[in-house]
């Protein structure tokens, strides 16, 4: 498939005016002159589950457009000028309903879906039609017959200005959450991503859209997932109420064995932070949608790993028995380290993915892949099942997505706010070769109950390598925040992992830090 620039799909589906204004009921939807509707047919969530295990035992079939010849011409510049026009869109008149607008097909978009609207347990597609979109006289889009589909839909803000919640590509979604900034993508599923096999993308072929009987800002999606490897069956109930949160039900049907299954997958890009500033080329001092990947793991320990751009492709893999939540998060909120006031890095949502119900064992993975820009998404979190994944064995999965400002933590443990990152040794005096020094701070929990004389200490341990000097100190100044920092003598490629928590009289004051660290990749050098 072809993969489109982050910043351009941003541009595209989802900075780009799109419009509304409808009659939010079905019947009612069906009648409008503006709008054709195909002929009602039964619908619920058990009917779509039985077609999605119906299509699981026939073969694949791939979903790009035959008319792929047009659609090519239909680029970046001429995908952004077709709109949706603004006395189209469904619920467009019933706020705090969501008005739904719909996008077209273009070069990077060929897969088109088919749409419906649900009431009453009977559901009525949109029909294409040319004039549901305004397009210039020369558009290539001119050249479509009726007919060819969408590529999917956004959910739209009071008054239709700008949208909250996007369904665009494969089987990608987002949420500009409670800052009302886009930034990372969840996915229905990912397959065999980081193999040496291909990645697989199913997409999400159908979808039907169901507004609550009492008018509130959210929306129900029923989506047909499709692809070579599985099919499935997903609910996700879109609400917004300051945060935005998704209630995901997925029911998944093999067609095939399945190596690397990632279950509620989130996808971000990290190119560097304050801890890689070696790698900082450009010259804003930070850029990234997401700094870490936090885990509450089934024991209830919390985990802070904040992200890399490695040398190479890197796995992570974390395991555990029904985890308690995972997420890519962004802490840093202060616009000051980013200095971009154009994508604003500061108020990228974070997501958390918080289980319902027990998921058993498996292990949180964290791929992440060198890149020497923004424009690429690099960085991918998700949860693998141990069991193997294979046809005849369906598998059901229930999570809730939180796409929020701060992922709330647990009040006693401080959190890892900061990592900085540079040579070893002591200043003023010679510095040692190939000793990095590491510098960590946490804020929060119980740590304003401390000083320098209450015997806080770092407890530190490394995969390989020496530990130098180490210690810890409050900030002054700064009351409730602690500064923990080391010295690690390591040369070569092989990483690094590091683990660090502060801790008072055996008991843990702060969640665990982990790290990797790329020795002859990133470490800064003595001049």
């Amino acid at each position: 498939m072809t993969i489109l620039s982050r910043r351009q799909t941003l541009t595209l589906g989802l900075g780009a005016a799109l419009a509304a204004a409808l009659s939010g009921r079905a019947g009612a939807a069906a009648g409008n002159p503006l709008v054709r509707f195909g002929e009602p047919r039964p619908f619920s969530f058990e009917l779509l589950k039985e077609r999605a295990e119906r299509l699981a035992r026939e073969p694949f079939r791939d979903g790009r457009s035959p008319h792929s010849a047009i659609l090519e011409r239909i680029d970046y510049t001429a995908f952004h000028e077709i709109k949706f026009r603004a006395d189209h869109a469904l619920w467009g008149d019933e706020e705090p309903r969501p008005a739904v607008q719909l996008f077209h097909l273009g070069k990077y978009f060929q897969e088109p879906c088919s749409i419906h609207v649900l009431e009453a347990g009977e559901a009525r597609e949109v029909l294409y039609r040319q004039d549901l979109f305004d397009m210039p006289a020369d558009s290539p889009a001119q050249d479509l017959p009726d007919d060819v589909g969408f590529s999917g839909f956004r959910l739209m803000n009071p008054e239709q200005y700008g949208d909250w919640f996007a369904f665009l590509g494969a089987s990608y979604f987002r949420s500009a959450g409670e800052l009302d900034q886009y930034g990372l993508s969840a996915r229905g599923i990912a397959i065999n991503t980081a193999m040496p096999v291909p990645e697989e993308f199913p997409r999400f072929s159908a979808f039907w859209l169901e507004a609550p009987a009492q008018a509130a800002a959210e929306l129900t999606v029923y989506a047909l997932l499709d692809g070579a490897s599985l099919t499935g069956a997903y609910r996700i109930a879109c609400r917004r109420d300051g945060a935005v949160t998704n209630d995901v039900e997925a029911v998944l049907h093999p067609r095939r064995a399945i190596e690397r299954l990632g279950v509620a997958p989130l996808t971000s890009m990290f190119w560097y932070g304050e801890g890689q500033r070696v790698q900082a080329i450009d010259w804003r001092p930070e850029i990234h949608d997401s700094d870490g990947l936090a885990i509450r793991t089934g024991s209830g320990e919390q985990i802070w790993r904040p992200l890399n751009n490695p040398p190479t492709v890197m796995t992570n893999s974390f395991v555990d028995e029904s985890p308690k939540g995972f997420g890519l998060l962004q802490r840093d909120r202060d616009f000051r380290n980013y200095q971009d006031d154009a994508v604003f890095y500061e108020k990228r949502p974070s997501v958390w993915v918080e289980p319902v119900g027990a998921w058993g064992a498996g292990e949180v993975q964290l791929v992440e892949i060198p890149t020497v820009d923004e424009i690429h998404d690099n960085v991918v979190a998700y949860w693998v099942p141990r069991d193997p994944v294979v046809p005849g064995q369906p598998l059901e999965f229930r999570y809730r997505l939180h796409w929020v400002r701060e992922v709330p933590q647990p009040a006693d443990l401080a959190r890892a706010d900061s990592l900085y990152v540079g040579v070893g040794g002591i200043p003023g005096q010679e510095r040692p070769e190939g000793v990095t020094k590491f510098v960590v701070d946490f804020v929060g929990g119980r740590l304003a109950e401390f000083d320098a004389e209450s015997g806080v200490e770092p407890v530190v341990s490394l995969s390989r390598g020496r530990l130098g000097e180490s210690g810890c100190y409050p900030v002054q100044g700064d009351r409730g925040r602690f500064r923990a920092a080391f010295d690690v003598a390591a040369v070569g490629e092989v990483p690094v992992d590091m683990r660090l928590h502060l801790r008072h009289q055996g008991d843990a004051l702060t969640e665990t830090w982990l790290y990797q660290f790329f020795p002859d990749f990133a470490r800064p050098r003595p001049t």
